[in-house]
């Protein structure tokens, strides 16, 4: 039950930071620092998360 919590708030946090860097790479660029640093986080997220799900 405690590994499904995490994977909800995985969840979460990757549709928070898919949407800042969207709306990063919108506005800024998609070349721009804060974009790429949304996008590493969000990989970092997915992976996590990948990992977690196979538990």
């Amino acid at each position: 039950m405690n590994n499904q919590l995490n994977l909800d708030e995985l969840a979460i946090r990757i549709k928070n930071v898919r949407h800042l860097m969207i709306v990063t790479g919108t506005n800024k660029g998609l070349g721009n620092s804060e974009t790429i640093k949304y996008s590493e986080e969000l990989d970092n997220l997915i992976i996590q998360f990948q990992l977690k799900s196979l538990l």
